[in-house]
């Protein structure tokens, strides 16, 4: 049976960072030693990022202060400071609740046919703040979900964690395919930064950014007034090597970011292997050149990986556009990055008939995490999604009415 992602919003905050103008702030920072300047120079100049968006609205730098007490950054003497966890914490409590409601209700509203109440799951993501009642129950209570939705939560897995969230919401699926399933990923990975000499806390200040995104997951075949993406298969794989070259950890001045310089490389040596678990559930795409497949969804944890993935796989360039320009748009905005390329791949033109997709996400241990799916266009019906002749069904994981408040919610992402 057909398993599809019927709509897919995003949610950014209002504060805007241009990169060339952070560089310059970081690079002057007290206390910074030459050479870590050169760095800071060098990681932002070099990043394929022109804008990012924050959740500290006192760290734009084209206004002037409000008068308030500085605690991220003081515009009067343009100093990063730097605020204990639990204060980083706490504005992620109120930052990170509007972004997961608003990026929600957005794709409540977007998904014809489905309604608040038909709500039967929710999953959310991050990795970038804690608190209970989590963001899981504040959308229920927000949107008016249903008391009975069953609620989960995927935590502090890091830039690869919208997948295996995705992943989750199609075995409900499968299972009933009745069940509608509200996926949210928001990171506000600003909250962390910092100023030191450390080149991984350099290279992380210059990639981060905040965002959230949310997808309707459901087995009920609907007509769809815009193209979907039907979830043919996933997959997770370890590489040999790499635990110690990417990690997240909590400090007491926020949570500390280990992103080694070293990973493109071990990306660029494991890719191919990482790839044939999926690759081989589908007789459509096995065997076959990768540049075959249409679009390439790979999270943009910087520059780098995702010239790497691409260099190695031979794909074209056009085949990476979304993970390029949501990277130079965006940052690497942790797990919701991949969900943001996804929705630049649903709105490019439709050219007809089935449009294959693979999508990658790397973290932690180092994880590569897979997916393939289709991008079906407008009205079609999503069909038996992996039925194809050959082809394998399964995951491979180794090792009331609430409309009013839908649109009002949803008002300040459209």
């Amino acid at each position: 049976m057909a398993v599809t992602l019927r709509s897919l919003e995003v949610a950014v905050p209002a504060t805007v960072l241009h990169q060339d103008e952070v560089r310059e702030v970081f690079s002057s920072q007290p206390g910074l030693s030459r050479l870590a300047s050169r760095l800071v120079s060098a990681a932002f100049s070099t990043s394929g990022i022109e804008r990012r968006h924050t959740a500290v609205a006192e760290m734009s730098l084209r206004h002037g202060s409000d008068g308030a007490e500085a605690v991220f950054f003081d515009p009067a003497t343009r100093q990063i400071l730097n605020p204990s966890t639990a204060t980083r914490n706490d504005l992620y409590v109120r930052e990170a609740t509007e972004l997961y409601t608003r990026a929600a209700a957005a794709a409540l509203s977007a998904c014809e046919g489905v309604e608040a109440a038909d709500v039967t799951h929710v999953i959310t993501v991050s990795c970038t703040g804690f608190f209970c009642p989590g963001p899981d129950y504040r959308i229920v209570r927000a949107l008016g979900l249903a008391p009975s939705v069953q609620r989960s939560h995927l935590g502090f897995m890091g830039c690869y964690a919208a997948f295996p969230a995705l992943r989750q919401a199609t075995t409900i699926c499968r299972a009933d395919p009745d069940s509608v399933v509200l996926v949210v990923s928001a990171e506000l990975c600003s909250l962390h930064v910092r100023v030191t000499d450390d080149p991984d806390t350099i290279l992380g200040a210059s990639l981060f950014g905040d965002g959230a995104a949310a997808a309707v997951v459901t087995g009920r075949d609907l007509p769809s007034p815009r193209p979907v993406l039907r979830l043919d298969h996933f997959d997770t794989v370890l590489t040999p090597v790499g635990e110690e070259a990417m990690a997240w950890n909590i400090g007491d001045n926020g949570f500390e970011m280990v992103l080694g310089t070293y990973v493109p490389h071990i990306i660029d040596e494991h890719i191919t292997g990482a790839l044939e678990p999926l690759l081989a559930r589908d007789e459509g795409v096995a065997g076959r050149p990768y540049d075959e497949i249409e679009h390439w969804a790979i999270h943009p944890g910087g520059r780098s990986i995702v010239d790497k993935v691409e260099a190695r796989l031979g794909l074209r360039p056009e085949q990476v556009t979304a993970s390029r320009e949501t990277l130079r748009d965006y940052g690497n905005m942790s797990s919701a990055t991949v969900l943001f390329v996804l929705k630049h791949i649903l709105e490019q033109p439709h050219t007809g008939g089935e449009e294959r997709i693979c999508g990658m996400a790397f973290g932690p241990g180092l994880t590569v995490e897979s997916a393939l799916m289709t991008k079906l266009g407008a009205g079609t019906r999503p069909g038996g999604a992996g039925q194809r002749d050959g082809t394998r069904q399964g995951d491979g994981t180794r090792q009331g009415d609430a409309s009013p408040v839908l649109d009002e919610v949803a008002a300040g992402v459209r």
